[in-house]
Formats: C-alpha cells, structure tokens, sequence
C-alpha cells in the first residue's frame, strides 16, 4: 500500500506528479511521468492540457481515488483499462478487460488504407467498400470511416467481449459490425469489396510477450497467430481477402516485422495478388504487407 504524504488527497498536483512518476518508474512502468499525469487528469476529469495548466498555475488538489489507481499500475495493470480510454489516431476509443488494446504502429496500417480509399475517391468511386477482418475495438475501422466520408466500411470480429467494446466504439460512425471467424467473414461480399485491412494475431504460439501488460490483460485469442511461426490466422486473412477483394482490389496486413520477408513471398508466389509490398513504420520497421488482387 502506498504510504507518501505527497500522494495523499490534498497534495499538490506537481509535487503528487513527481511522486507518482518514480513510483511507477520503480515499478517498471515504461513511460513513468506520463502515466502518472494521465491517471492524475483522469481523477480530476480534465485533459493533459488542462491539468498542465493547473499544474502551472499551481491550483488544484490530489483528488480521492488517485492512490488507487497509482497502486494498481504498479501491479502493471494497463493504463488504459485504469482509464477507459485508447487514443487512436483521431479517435477515442473505449477499451477494457476482454479486448486488445490498439498500438500506435497500427496507426500506419490505417493510414494506409485511409490513403488507397482517398485515391479511389479521386478516381471517381465515391463510396469504397473497406472490410476490416478481425478488428477487435475497432480502430482501424471506426478510423477509416470517420477519416473518408462516403465509405462504406464493413467490420469482423469473433470474440463476443470484444464485440461490446467495438459495438460502442463504431456506433457513433457508421461501421456495419459483424460477429464471426475471419477465416469464412462475409460470404455475401465475394468479389465485391474494394479495400480488405488486417491486423490479425500473429505472435509465434512460444513468443510470450514480455510486458505484463500484454502478457497478462491482453486477450490470448487477439496475441497468438496459430501455429509454431504464428502465421496461421495472417495467412487466413490473406485467403480471405483473395476471397473478397475484386479484381485489382487492395489488401495490407499488419504483422511481426521477422514474418515480412517470409509473407511477401508466400503472397509473391500465390497467382491470386500481384504488386506485393513491405511497408516500414515510423520507427523503420517492416510492419505491413499490401498486395493488390490479380483480375
């Protein structure tokens, strides 16, 4: 149990802030400063900015509560299941126990998409058909139908916790939400869609994740591909957007940047794609593979 006068309801914020920062940094938390003030700007119902203000100004108390949720990052629960919250891209996202939390890289994997719809649009299709296999909260879907007014964006999901946390995310967008297996999602779409996005699992079956975060509060069905290499569900998403997809219709997967090589040959291989590529993140990483279905 914490036990530190700084933290206690009263404190000032900035010295609370200084506080809480190395006892997550004790902890093993990652980004230690930044956590501490987001669970302190949640406690107090503001945003980072308004907090900082405070924090400037000198004004405000540690509210009620905030101890709390100091201890249970400690215990490495997730920041976002403490707050509720994922931020993606332009959007904030309701996340908690039972969904996989979106990571910033996949924010690359969207905007890909986000792009190819636009040049569709330019090119005079002005409501793309996008389905998002295997979305978990949603992001990359509720992302690209916010982001391209006039798609129409298809979403599939097999995982019935999951479900309720996309359900509430894709409300306020627009996005045609799917209970199933992305293995045989959407019969009544062959052949027909423009755009197929996947971040599949693709974790190797003995690659447990170091962070406990992930290890631990991460569901085990959105970690782990299937199989000894991990590829079992990547390459099944790969099927069905073969499946899917019209003739030069358009396909990117997120993936381990250790399995680009291996999938861009198995997709160079296959007469089904064409145009096959490895796309690097921001930090340099192949984190995506497109490929463009053969007519």
């Amino acid at each position: 149990m914490i036990d530190d006068d700084a933290l206690l309801p009263g404190a000032p914020l900035s010295t609370a802030v200084r506080a809480a920062s190395a006892l997550l940094a004790e902890a093993g938390v990652p980004s230690p400063r930044r956590d501490a003030e987001l669970l302190l700007a949640h406690a107090l119902g503001l945003d980072l900015k308004a907090l900082h203000h405070a924090m400037l100004l000198g004004n405000g108390e540690v509210p009620e509560g905030y101890v709390m949720l100091l201890e249970q990052r400690s215990e490495r629960i997730p920041l976002q299941h403490l707050t509720g919250v994922a931020h993606f891209r332009r959007l904030d996202l309701s996340v908690g126990p039972g969904v996989f939390i979106p990571r910033p890289e996949t924010e690359e994997v969207a905007q890909w998409a986000i792009d190819r719809c636009r040049e569709l649009q330019a090119e005079g299709l002005d409501e793309p058909l996008v389905v998002d296999l295997g979305t978990g909260s949603g992001a990359i879907a509720a992302s690209l139908a916010q982001e391209v007014p006039g798609a129409r964006v298809h979403a599939v999901e097999l995982s019935p916790l999951a479900i309720a946390w996309a359900e509430r995310n894709m409300r306020p967008h627009g996005v045609a939400l799917h209970q199933g297996d992305l293995r045989s999602a959407l019969p009544e779409l062959n052949g027909t869609v423009d755009i197929v996005v996947s971040n599949p699992p693709y974790i190797p079956r003995e690659a447990v994740p170091r962070e406990p975060e992930v290890a631990e509060h991460d569901p085990h069905m959105a970690l782990y591909g299937g199989g000894e290499d991990g590829m079992d569900l990547p390459l099944a998403a790969a099927a069905s957007a073969a499946r899917l997809l019209r003739g030069g219709g358009f396909f990117i997967m997120e993936h381990a940047e250790v399995q680009a090589p291996w999938l861009a040959a198995r997709l160079g291989k296959d007469p089904r794609w064409e145009a096959v590529q490895t796309h690097q993140d921001l930090n340099g990483k192949d984190r995506a593979t497109s490929a463009r279905r053969a007519s």
